[in-house]
């Protein structure tokens, strides 16, 4: 699993829209989370604990998961 694959900045096919190496750990400092790459189908987002959960599933930690917490409040936010 790729730090990639939860982001806006991801194209596909390992590349970065940044044009930014893909990162080997779970870190990268232009890490932008998107709510797709954790709900492919947006009816399956219950509530911004369960991304959170989740993002620590997959390894996500100190920077990153606290962006992940920030965009699955505003998507909770946005929902209601």
């Amino acid at each position: 699993m790729l730090l990639c694959e939860f982001c806006c900045n991801y194209k596909g096919e390992e590349k970065c829209e940044l044009d930014l190496k893909i990162p080997k750990s779970m870190s990268c400092r232009e890490f932008e989370p998107a709510i797709g790459g954790f709900c492919s189908n947006p009816t399956d987002f219950v509530n911004s604990d369960q991304i959170v959960k989740m993002a620590s599933y997959f390894g996500l930690k100190g920077k990153e998961l606290k962006k992940v917490k920030l965009m699955a409040t505003r998507e909770a936010a946005a929902r209601l």
